[in-house]
């Protein structure tokens, strides 16, 4: 188990990888990766993937939902889009930026601020951001390479600069570019990048004026409507894969085979998360990440403990009902059942 995380994270993050689990019969647990709809690994030389890849290569070719399941004579297979580390990239450090910053951090992002000004820069650093380039826009943009996993978000204090940052972005590849401003300053903006070479496509996808529309006018709430809308476009985009915690902890090879991993791979009705939400559970019952939290995470948090204590089996496939009686006396609002995936890794 240790080598397939090993692979994942050597995958090419410039093609699309995915990585799929068997969850029935025999071949039970059995793992493989696909890179560009080709089959690159699989944990067991003669098993499932060694007689089906061909199969689902040609599956991979004509498309399929992302983070589901297929089914290849009665056996089931969990498959999910690698996503890469979500990436916020901040060209401003004025009030705006604070917040943003402080929230980026708190969803899981890394977050890079670009800022020509030594004092905005030092206050973009205090609040937490992991990355602070106070060099003019045009020579920070040069040093961020940009990728599906990036969200560009412009705030700086003038069209000039917007102007500078979007003609750079636009050559990037990424996940989302957001601009503050008035429909008309961003009109005059777009016009500009565009009749200096940038692609008509891109500029016209960029979200201006950014943020979902819920009347914000603090730098606070303004920050709210940035962060919300990106986390609409992320999670339009289906990416499942290991969360960068996550994935850490369990390359500790001196810990393998101690821990558990639990991911939703299937939902009904309302359940909290989405197929492919990961939870990794140690020895002592801590968690990094959640399935959903309250009484049903914690009955996966027991179970969970009892694979680890009996050493057997070492991947299991589990149904949680948070339905009726049982979210209520869990006090969630939502209900539904999930199947969640136990694998001692």
């Amino acid at each position: 188990m240790f080598e397939f995380f090993k692979k994942a994270e050597e995958l090419n993050p410039d093609k699309q990888n995915m990585a799929m689990t068997v969850l029935n019969g025999e071949e039970i647990g059995q793992k493989a990766l696909f890179s560009d709809g080709k089959l690159v690994w699989k944990s067991q030389e003669e098993g499932f993937f060694s007689r089906y890849h061909e199969a689902i290569e040609s599956l991979l070719k004509n498309g399929i939902e992302m983070n589901s399941k297929l089914e290849l004579d009665g056996v089931k297979v969990f498959f999910e889009l690698l996503g890469r580390e979500k990436k916020l990239v901040i060209c401003g450090g004025g009030h705006i930026s604070i917040p943003l910053i402080q929230m980026g951090n708190m969803l899981g992002f890394s977050v890079t601020v670009l800022e020509d000004r030594p004092l905005f820069a030092d206050h973009a650093r205090s609040a937490g951001a992991q990355k602070v380039i106070c060099e003019t826009f045009a020579e920070g943009l040069e040093k961020i390479k940009g990728d599906e996993g990036t969200f560009f978000v412009i705030v700086t204090r003038g069209h000039r600069y917007d102007q500078i940052c979007l003609e750079k972005i636009a050559e990037k590849r990424h996940a989302y570019i957001g601009m503050i401003g008035s429909k008309k300053r961003a009109a005059v903006v777009k016009e500009s990048v565009i009749e200096r070479g940038a692609d008509p496509e891109i500029v016209s996808k960029v979200y201006t004026p950014i943020g979902l529309s819920i009347g914000a006018e603090t730098p606070e709430e303004i920050a709210v409507a940035i962060m919300a809308e990106m986390i609409r476009v992320k999670n339009e985009k289906k990416y499942g894969g290991y969360p960068k915690d996550i994935l850490q902890s369990i390359l500790q090879e001196d810990h393998a085979g101690n821990r558990i991993l639990a991911t939703i791979v299937a939902r009904r009705g309302s359940a909290p998360r989405s197929i492919g939400a990961k939870m990794l559970i140690m020895p002592d019952g801590n968690c990094i990440g959640t399935i959903g939290g309250g009484c049903a995470e914690a009955d996966i948090r027991t179970k969970a403990l009892l694979m680890l204590k009996e050493k057997e089996p070492k991947f299991g496939l589990c149904k949680v009902d948070i339905t009726g009686r049982f979210a209520e006396d869990d006090g969630m609002a939502c209900g539904g059942m999930m199947d969640v995936l136990l694998e001692v890794v």
